[in-house]
C-alpha cells in the first residue's frame, strides 16, 4: 500500500512549507545588508530524511561524473542614465559608451567630454595591462546597411586614437573594427532600443594585475 508514504511525504512537505512562510513573514530589514539574506535562514528541522542507499541517487554502473569546471559569472553595471555599461567576466573587461556621448548624430568626430569619457577607459586598461585591446563600433538598423558599416567603423577608429595616445604603450595593439547593425543589445524597433545600440565597445583581457 502507498497511501501511508504519500501521506508522510505530504506531511513533511506541509512542515516544511510552513516554516519557510513562517521564516519569511518574521524577516525584516534594519537599514543595512542583512548578514544572511531573508528566506534563506536554516530551518528548525531537517526535512524529509534521505536514504544514501536508494537506487535513485546512484549513479549507473560504468558512469562517471564529468570533469568539474569554473562557470564564467559575468557581471553588468550600467549607469542610471545608460549612458556608459561595464561588464565583467573572468577574462575580459568590456566597456560600451552609447554614441550620442561620443559624437553628433551622424557623425564620427569626438567631442571633449568624450575624450574624458575614453580617457577613464585607458586607466582602466593601464591597471590590467594587456597586449591588445579591441575596439568595436556599432550602429542601429536605420539607413543603409553600408552607410552603418561605415559609419560605426570611423566612429571606433576615433576612440583608438584616442585610447592610443593616453595609453602610449608601443605593446598593446588594437583590433578595431566596424560592425555597422549586426549584433544588437537591444530591440530596434523602439528609439530606446535603438540609442543602446548605437554604441563603441571597448574589451580587453583581464590580467589579474
Amino acid at each position: 500500500m502507498t497511501t501511508p508514504r504519500l501521506s508522510l511525504t505530504l506531511g513533511a512537505a506541509t512542515l516544511l512549507l510552513a516554516a519557510n512562510l513562517y521564516g519569511a513573514t518574521t524577516a525584516r530589514a534594519d537599514g543595512g545588508d542583512p548578514s544572511v539574506p531573508p528566506g534563506t535562514e536554516p530551518s528548525a528541522g531537517a526535512p524529509v530524511k534521505i536514504d544514501p542507499t536508494d537506487p535513485d541517487l546512484k549513479l549507473p554502473e560504468g558512469a562517471t561524473l564529468a570533469e568539474p569546471k569554473v562557470l564564467d559569472i559575468k557581471s553588468v553595471v550600467e549607469d542610471q542614465s545608460g549612458d556608459e555599461r561595464r561588464e565583467d567576466t573572468n577574462a575580459d573587461v568590456t566597456f560600451a559608451l552609447q554614441a550620442e556621448v561620443l559624437f553628433s548624430k551622424d557623425s564620427a568626430k569626438l567631442s571633449a567630454a568624450a575624450k574624458a569619457r575614453i580617457g577613464a577607459i585607458a586607466d582602466e586598461i593601464r591597471k590590467q595591462n594587456p597586449a591588445q585591446v579591441r575596439v568595436f563600433g556599432f550602429t542601429d538598423n536605420l539607413g543603409t546597411s553600408a552607410h552603418g558599416d561605415v559609419l560605426s567603423r570611423q566612429r571606433a577608429n576615433a576612440v583608438q586614437g584616442v585610447l592610443d595616445q593616453d595609453l602610449n604603450d608601443p605593446n598593446i595593439t588594437f583590433d578595431v573594427r566596424g560592425y555597422g547593425e549586426q549584433y544588437p543589445i537591444a530591440d530596434n524597433s523602439t528609439e530606446e532600443g535603438r540609442k543602446k545600440n548605437r554604441r563603441v565597445e571597448v574589451t580587453f583581457p583581464r590580467t589579474g594585475s
